[in-house]
């Protein structure tokens, strides 16, 4: 099925009104969330469009190849690129375009941390971490960043800590966690396959899992024991933004703030020998 010129003339409704009577049942309601949503699409996850067509996320990817997309992740694309154009900014230098877009986003997604980590979803998790012998920490891409990030403080409360390069032995790592482990598995998306499959293995395991992401509904969040939500939209899309990296590096001040008020002296003591080292190598 020919569509290049449908995303390029943005005609991806008409597009795909006049293949509707060649999807199967789950696959047109899959299809008519996409006619209803249209550009808010890019709001969405894979999960968020099954659950409003009440079909599994396989069948939202099943419809949109079955409409001559690789999978759901182009299809929104399709739909961003017809998106109402923004109003023109007054001040016509991108980069101060730029630098403004960035602030608003970063401004809005911390504002949103509040609302969507509750005090009992943080103490929830950090009971997690403070019942855990061992504790794995995954991400890929840009979330790779922030997952380095969190291994740092939570060793320097005393935990044990493995946070893998590779993301295969990250899923070896993740099927060897005892069941007092717990695997902090940090995705934007909540779809990233290396990030999702450690999850996956480690639940197995038996071990605990902790989502950090920025979507409520996601392959991650549905196998996770406890789902922390917080971050931005993209301003480039298909490209996670600052926004939902300070939003997720907030979480973890957050939850490691926690953490030390769980577990008193011991994680007091251990930032002090973490404080030591690095007087250590400062001038």
């Amino acid at each position: 099925m020919e569509i290049h010129s449908t995303r390029a003339g943005g005609g991806l409704a008409a597009h795909i009104r006049a293949h509707l009577s060649e999807l199967r049942d789950t696959e047109a309601r899959v299809a008519r969330v996409v006619l209803d949503k249209g550009a808010e699409l890019v709001h969405l996850s894979v999960s968020d469009v099954a659950a409003l067509a009440g079909t599994a996320p396989s069948s939202v990817v099943r419809a949109c190849q079955r409409l001559g997309f690789r999978g759901y992740q182009e299809l929104k694309i399709a739909a961003a690129r017809q998106a109402p154009a923004p109003e023109p900014s007054r001040d016509r230098d991108p980069a101060a375009r730029a630098l403004a877009d960035t602030v608003r986003a970063a401004r809005e997604a911390l504002d949103g941390v509040a609302v969507t980590v509750t005090p009992e979803r943080l103490r929830t998790a950090a009971g997690l971490f403070d019942a855990a012998g061992r504790v794995l920490v995954v991400g890929a891409g840009l979330s790779g960043a922030v997952a380095l990030d969190a291994a740092y403080r939570l060793r320097a409360l005393g935990f044990a800590v493995d946070v893998p390069a590779d993301p295969l032995t990250a899923q070896l790592v993740a099927s060897q966690l005892p069941p007092e482990g717990v695997c902090l598995a940090i995705s934007h998306t909540g779809a990233t396959r290396s990030t999702v499959d450690a999850a996956r293995r480690a639940r197995r395991a038996g071990a605990k899992v902790v989502a950090l992401t920025s979507y409520a509904r996601s392959p991650l969040s549905e196998g996770s024991d406890c789902t922390l939500v917080a971050g931005g939209q993209d301003l480039v899309f298909g490209l996670e933004t600052v926004a939902s990296r300070l939003a997720h590096l907030t979480v973890v001040d957050a939850l490691t703030l926690t953490l030390l008020g769980l577990r008193g002296a011991p994680a007091e003591e251990a930032l002090r020998l973490s404080a030591d080292v690095t007087v250590d190598h400062s001038y």
